[in-house]
């Protein structure tokens, strides 16, 4: 006897619901792809521990700029390591590491900081250097902020509502202190494929210096920032051998960082390098006898071919920076 048109139906439509859910899956999948590796198939950025005990965090390009900024300024201001943890796990709750342009109530930026709370105007708490800077100068004011727990040390800055929620993001905020402050070294790759909006080229390259790290990232000998050579590589941060390239002494009684060693200096330059990779257009980075170079986020830095290097690099005294355009 043929089954009734009712049950027919009703399982013609329960069909579809499934269908529908399947998709919406699927798109969710996709979704979470996108946000991993910041809009592009492979164009995220991953950092591993410099321990070999396998921990790693991946994360997208955007979020990587906003990190060497935080760490950037930190270690401008001489602040630890331990500060630099401090920032980056606490931007991880607030922003999820993302300059956005809202929050609860007034709150913005990397921090959440909040105007009307005498944090600064609108404008100043969405600048990534001013922000790191004014969160920075309240952690110093904590009494031996660097011995306390990572949360304690946050809430005290940040006086949230959920103070226990800054632990969770302390794993991965100490991956990305140690390689952006320099203290881990060739741990952190991205994939470096350009994006659409953002300015390239040297003269990018050396905005974006001047921006995280000061005119002094690219006076080590009190030269011209906008110098411009098409010969040998100088100590000015101006372009090399190539138009496309910028090289960046840190030999030692060059490097301007405050406490800190030469091979510090020179991870950290590196690393920043690798972070803006994306926003840059930079296709190659080497420093100490190692290169990275643009094109998989899994492809770990490599030893550097000698005749790559022009000899300098190899001798582990300089960051070269070579850009798309």
């Amino acid at each position: 006897m043929p089954e009734p048109s009712s049950t027919l139906k009703r399982r013609g439509r329960l069909f579809r619901i499934g269908a529908a859910f399947v998709v919406l899956f699927a798109v969710a999948g996709y979704l979470a792809v996108q946000y991993v590796t910041g809009g592009r198939g492979g164009s995220g950025c991953r950092v591993v521990s410099g321990e070999a005990d396998g921990a790693a965090y991946e994360f997208t390009p955007e979020q990587a700029v906003n990190a060497a900024t935080i760490a950037a300024v930190g270690t401008g201001r001489g602040m630890p390591e331990r500060a630099v943890t401090i920032a980056i796990a606490t931007a991880l709750q607030e922003s999820q590491l993302r300059n956005i342009e809202h929050g609860d109530r007034d709150s913005l930026g990397l921090f959440q900081q909040r105007p009307s709370q005498g944090w600064g105007t609108r404008k100043q708490i969405l600048d990534p250097t001013y922000a790191a800077g004014k969160f920075y100068q309240h952690l110093a004011k904590v009494h031996d902020y660097a011995a306390l727990p990572l949360t304690v040390a946050a809430q005290r800055v940040q006086r949230s509502g959920y103070p226990e929620a800054y632990a969770k993001h302390e794993p991965d905020a100490t991956l990305l202190a140690a390689a952006l402050t320099g203290n881990s070294a060739a741990t952190l790759t991205c994939a470096g494929l350009p994006a659409t909006t953002q300015a390239a080229g040297p003269d990018a390259v050396r905005a974006a210096l001047v921006r995280d790290f000061g005119r002094d990232a690219l006076q080590p000998a009190a030269a011209e920032v906008n110098a411009v050579s098409t010969s040998a590589p100088s100590p000015t941060g101006s372009t090399g051998t190539s138009a496309r390239t910028v090289t960046l002494p840190v030999a030692a009684g060059k490097s301007p960082a405050k406490g800190r060693s030469v091979r510090q200096r020179g991870w950290q330059l590196a690393h920043w390098a690798v972070a803006n990779s994306s926003a840059l257009h930079i296709e190659r980075v080497s420093y100490g006898g190692r290169e990275w170079t643009a094109g998989n986020a899994d492809n770990p830095w490599h030893t550097a071919a000698a005749e790559g290097l022009g000899g300098v690099e190899k001798a582990a005294d300089a960051v070269r920076i070579v850009t798309a355009q």
